[in-house]
């Protein structure tokens, strides 16, 4: 059996709608208020974005994207080029960490291990899923 590259692209286009439309359901559960405000479509977009975003990192696998989306709703769309967490930047930008899902990891964890110092000055952060 040989598939043509329509048919690759379509099951292509059907597992990103999966990944978005779970993602959704993930991010309503751990970022409700910024979910809200964003409504139905402003999730989905901001998913794509990030899926976009994770892969220009070379971050592809879809438990690495997902914990990059997470720091994305947690520190803002751009977190990468932040000047203010350079952390984010300088995990994603390692020449020297060839694994992309160590490179996500490392990040995920920065970003809790942030997250639990602002819990202490009473700010929240409950995502732990990815």
């Amino acid at each position: 059996m040989k598939l043509r590259k329509e048919q690759i692209e379509a099951f292509s286009a059907a597992a990103r709608k999966d990944f978005e439309n779970r993602m959704v359901v993930h991010l309503r559960e751990f970022f409700p208020k910024k979910c809200q405000t964003l409504g139905e479509v402003g999730i989905r977009e901001k998913v794509r974005y990030g899926i976009k975003r994770a892969g220009s990192y070379e971050i592809t696998a879809e438990r690495d994207v997902c914990k990059y989306i997470d720091v994305m709703f947690a520190y803002g769309w751009d977190f990468d080029k932040d000047r203010k967490i350079r952390w984010a930047g300088e995990i994603l930008n390692d020449r020297e960490s060839v694994d992309s899902s160590a490179k996500a990891g490392r990040l995920f964890d920065r970003a809790a291990s942030s997250a639990r110092k602002d819990t202490e000055k009473g700010k929240q952060n409950k995502c732990r899923s990815c």
